[in-house]
């Protein structure tokens, strides 16, 4: 399945979904975002597992300035300002909120420039897999803006105060191997080779208990968030809800009886 810009494809019970804005470097217009949400929560119901990449030379440039569509709906005739943040409230924000709210694993297979919100994007990966052409660039202040679309909050609890301001502030390109030794990203590989990577590694988190693998990353991300009472308090209701499930059942059996185990998802 397909739009105009992004498309869509189920290979087994992993889900694709593809930006495919090639001329642009993938950067995103309203109606692509409203699309990529739309196969988000298609996966989330079809799927064990979803990978989000782009085609040709670039992941995604961000917004498509050209077009000016970040900004539709927010021009005015009169000498009002411009409200920046009208877009974010309607398209961005939700769009991160629903990648984050997730229920199955998420891996990001970056296959050339990822900047801006599309840097954000790329760092919403459970697992981020980038090709050894791909960079990073927070690429706001060159047009006069803030980061937005969750950088401020990824890059500052993924990198930390220093170098999360580093990025931001300068503005200056993050090469893959160079994100690598940063940990914003978890593995780098041939551009022949970004796509069957990220399927291996999406194969076996399909494979894997995906109710309970969903509770890890929600921990995971809560974490950071949480103090530790807190932290231990949310381990208690996901644990409680992993012990309910078949594959955790599954999972003792094929430990007790030394053989591999065969979950299902539920």
């Amino acid at each position: 399945m397909s739009s105009d810009k992004v498309t869509y494809a189920l290979e087994g019970e992993i889900a694709i979904i593809t930006l495919n804005n090639p001329d642009a470097l993938n950067a995103v217009d309203l109606p692509m975002l409203k699309d990529i949400a739309a196969f988000v929560q298609r996966a989330a119901d079809e799927a064990r597992c979803t990978i989000l990449t782009g085609t040709g030379r670039g992941f995604c440039a961000g917004a498509d300035l050209a077009a000016n569509s970040r900004f539709q709906g927010e021009k005015s005739k009169s000498n009002t300002p411009i409200d920046m943040g009208l877009a974010l409230d309607t398209h961005y924000n939700p769009l991160v909120a629903l990648i984050r709210e997730h229920p199955h694993p998420i891996i990001t297979a970056v296959n050339g420039i990822a900047a801006g919100a599309g840097c954000s994007f790329a760092l919403l990966g459970d697992m981020i897999i980038a090709s050894e052409d791909a960079y990073f660039l927070q690429a706001f202040r060159r047009i006069g803006l803030v980061p937005d679309a969750g950088s401020t909050y990824i890059l500052s609890r993924t990198l930390g105060r220093v170098r999360a301001m580093e990025m931001t502030l300068m503005g200056d390109k993050i090469p893959a191997e160079q994100a690598k030794s940063w940990g914003l990203v978890n593995d780098v590989v041939p551009a022949d080779q970004l796509m069957p990577t990220a399927m291996e590694v999406a194969t076996k988190l399909a494979n894997g208990p995906t109710l309970t693998l969903g509770q890890i990353r929600k921990l995971i991300w809560d974490a950071a968030e949480s103090d530790l009472a807190g932290a231990l308090h949310n381990e208690r209701i996901s644990q409680r809800i992993a012990g309910r499930t078949k594959d955790f059942k599954e999972g003792v059996s094929a430990f007790l009886e030394k053989r591999k185990a065969t979950f299902t998802g539920s």
